[in-house]
């Protein structure tokens, strides 16, 4: 890594290597990249302070492109590389890149137990239902009857739906964007920076090789404002072009309601980014199939909580020890039993 200048304002270019960046020309991973780039210097952290840790896959070639420290480590095992990290230098900022194939296939238990035990961590998991690297097979989060290399005839596989996977596993922050709503992906992004735990960020990439228009429904202009639902914490659901549709409880059901037909929104469901329960409705609200009709799919913060940290926690048990009883590594080495060689 290049010599930092913690004396002078950092700006994108600061954190661009002199690496050529080698993904297919198109691929969203070029966006995530350069809005990654654009944030860190208004976080205020010196590159010889952060680190960026990755596992095998498209994604994974991230540190490669970041002018921070880093690690491009294993497959599905970023997340425990970034744990023995965190834990051992606390003081840094650990970011870890991983895709879906990568964290949550080979390595979705490293994924689930890094989130319960709530290291300071940000998960980036950038989402393109495929394995790009490895040409075209199906991952964990493609769709059944998926027709791949790997699968001729249509997968049998039902998806996991990452998000309510993290909740699941009792993540402190959980949250999506994609790939091309640069803006607000730069907001997740501070956003889950700013989160003391393991904050989880779901990126909805476009892979134009293998996959390509996954996700078009939610990012073309004549699709996206009825497609999708930007949650802000303390205001209603609403959506559509002129938020002339919003979404309301019937019970524990979500239900799309037409804003000036006997609806205003005041009657819609009003976003608490606390709430566990009403965010374990809205990570589910696109395939529950109990659900009917159409829904939006949800972008934003779903929830957030406190919980100790993990390496907060260790630190502490680690001095409480000490104190407990001091070491003396001579005398252990020693040992009961001494002999004297004259």
């Amino acid at each position: 890594m290049s010599e930092t200048t913690t004396a002078q304002a950092l700006t994108a270019k600061d954190f661009a290597t002199d690496q050529e960046v080698r993904w297919c020309p198109g691929c969203g991973d070029y966006s995530i990249l350069a809005q990654v780039q654009k944030v860190m210097p208004s976080l205020g952290i010196p590159r010889e302070n952060i680190a960026i840790i990755s596992g095998i896959g498209c994604s994974s070639r991230f540190p490669y492109y970041m002018n921070t420290y880093g690690m491009h480590s294993i497959h599905g095992r970023a997340t425990a590389v970034a744990s023995g990290l965190k834990a051992a230098r606390p003081d840094l900022s650990v970011w870890i890149v991983t895709g879906d194939g990568d964290g949550l296939s080979i390595g979705g238990n490293h994924t689930i137990h890094l989130l319960r035990r709530n290291f300071d961590v940000n998960v980036l998991l950038f989402n393109n239902q495929i394995y790009g690297l490895t040409k075209g097979q199906y991952s964990p989060t493609s769709e059944e009857n998926k027709i791949t290399k790997s699968t001729p005839m249509g997968s049998i596989d039902h998806p996991f739906n990452p998000l309510a996977l993290t909740l699941g596993a009792d993540a402190t922050f959980v949250a999506r964007t994609m790939d091309r709503d640069p803006k607000h992906m730069q907001a997740m992004l501070i956003r889950a920076n700013q989160h003391r735990g393991a904050s989880f960020l779901e990126i909805y990439q476009n892979c134009n090789i293998f996959n390509d228009g996954a996700f078009e429904i939610f990012t073309e202009k004549a699709t996206k404002a009825q497609e999708t639902l930007f949650l802000e914490q303390g205001k209603p659901l609403l959506f559509g072009a002129n938020n002339e549709k919003g979404i309301r409880l019937d019970g524990f059901t979500p239900r799309v309601v037409n804003m000036g037909e006997g609806f205003s929104a005041d009657d819609c469901w009003i976003h608490d980014e606390n709430d566990m329960y009403k965010a374990q409705i809205l990570v589910r609200i696109f395939d529950d199939p109990k659900i009917e009709g159409h829904l939006p799919r949800p972008f934003g913060v779903f929830y957030q909580t406190e919980r100790p940290c993990y390496e907060a926690m260790l630190t502490e048990q680690i001095e409480l020890a000490k104190a407990k009883k001091p070491a003396d590594l001579d005398k252990l080495l020693r040992g009961n039993e001494v002999w004297v060689i004259n």
